[in-house]
């Protein structure tokens, strides 16, 4: 039986490990926190949206960055501050622009295909993770940002995603708690919301039960190859320890970048950082006002999921600031106020704030394949969708691997992959 090296316990780690044991592969997982879920799987945003797919590489995203580079409470805020890191980042965003069209259409592919392994998954295992199948509103204030949605649903169907414009009328009959005024909005009724924790630690009970060899409390100080096999560094309570593998499987997040450079390859993730919050409905009048479908609001980069009946989380912006995790009160506050101001009726004194680094590649597609090396591989890099595109994503370095490495398969092949 091979024996594969998965480095990550967030939700691209577990679920890789989890399609890798499936394929009859002796797994061990390295995670440096305790726990799964830690980091970015952590509290997020809660979408499993499909109609989010669109990638960032686009004109206007750089004109917004540089017109809000000095407003702190900015949806999108860039630290002027350069790096070679950064600029590199940003040198090769631009250089994609021209491949936005057919990055945002293979997004869209890849994530209409997650729910079915997703979803599968979770009923197999037995998972509870809120999970909310009412679809996902997107609002719109005017003219031209509706407009520019109208041009996103068409490649969004040539991915395979149908979904339909609304107006100010039929928002409201879709989620009545609502406040303010709206030019119309898109409906994608097929995505859902879920809570990423619950169901990263879910899989993770899952993997355990699968002879998965799942060891926390274990950073990973360096790995190698000889190109035969791999090796894992790890530092502990208990010293260093070198472990070796056939293979191994990088899904690190924001830690990728670092990794890869130890065994040969280049992978230019940047650390983009989102904030959420999470009001706990701590009362009827709360919980009543508080919406069921999840939003997605294009002005101020927010989205938002109902968490089971007493949670309501909203999340997004994004801070181009390196490897920082301070959660900024003049970060925070922009979605209070949203909350006070699209659901007056919902108290936001109970307020859980917290801040994660979203793993971007500069394409804002994730890194899926081969390394140099034969016995390496990625799994990493998903941005904003990590936990969208994790099910699919997973199961394709599964395939990947399987068709390296072999191995005494229980499942069958998936689909060739799309690196």
């Amino acid at each position: 039986m091979k024996t594969i090296a998965v480095v990550g316990g967030g939700i691209t780690g577990i679920t890789t490990a989890y399609a890798l044991s499936k394929r009859g592969f002796a797994v061990t997982l390295f995670e440096k926190h305790r726990y799964a879920a830690m980091e970015t799987s952590f509290a997020n945003g809660g979408q499993l949206s499909a109609s989010n797919a669109e990638v960032w590489n686009h004109w206007s995203t750089i004109v917004k960055g540089l017109k809000w580079m000095l407003k702190s409470d900015a949806p999108l805020l860039v630290n002027p501050k350069p790096s070679w890191h950064k600029l590199s980042w940003f040198a090769e965003f631009i250089a994609s622009i021209p491949s936005y069209n057919q990055n945002t259409i293979e997004t869209a592919r890849l994530a209409v295909a997650a729910r079915e392994h997703l979803f599968a998954w979770a009923e197999a295992e037995g998972i509870d993770f809120d999970l909310k199948k009412k679809g996902i509103l997107h609002i719109y204030r005017d003219k031209a940002g509706f407009d520019h949605a109208g041009r996103v649903s068409q490649l969004l169907a040539k991915g395979g995603l149908p979904r339909r414009s609304v107006t100010p009328e039929e928002m409201r009959s879709i989620e009545p708690t609502l406040a303010g005024q709206y030019y119309g909005g898109y409906f994608t009724e097929c995505d859902s919301t879920g809570d990423i924790h619950k169901f990263t630690n879910g899989l993770a009970a899952a993997i355990d039960r699968l002879g998965v060899r799942c060891l926390y409390n274990q950073d990973v100080k360096a790995v190698a190859t000889d190109g035969k096999r791999a090796s894992v560094t790890t530092t502990s309570n208990a010293g260093d320890e070198t472990q070796h593998f056939d293979g191994v499987v990088v899904c690190a997040g924001t830690a990728s970048r670092d990794l890869a450079a130890q065994l040969g390859d280049r992978v230019n993730i940047y650390p983009v950082k989102g904030y959420s919050i999470t009001v706990n409905l701590t009362d009827e009048i709360s919980r009543a006002s508080a919406p069921t479908v999840s939003l997605l609001d294009d002005e101020t980069k927010l989205v938002t999921s109902r968490l089971g009946n007493d949670r309501f989380r909203v999340a997004g912006t994004a801070e181009f600031n390196g490897y920082n995790r301070d959660i900024r009160a003049d970060r925070i506050r922009p979605l209070v106020d949203w909350v006070n101001e699209c659901f007056p009726g919902v108290n936001t004194r109970s307020v859980v704030p917290w801040a994660g680094l979203r793993p971007m590649m500069p394409n804002m597609m994730p890194k899926v394949g081969r390394g140099k090396s034969p016995c390496v591989f990625y799994n990493t890099g998903h941005g904003h969708l990590g936990w969208t595109l994790s099910a699919v994503t997973a199961d394709m370095i599964g395939g990947v691997v399987e068709q390296a490495l072999g191995s005494n398969a229980k499942v069958a092949s998936p689909q060739p992959a799309h690196a």
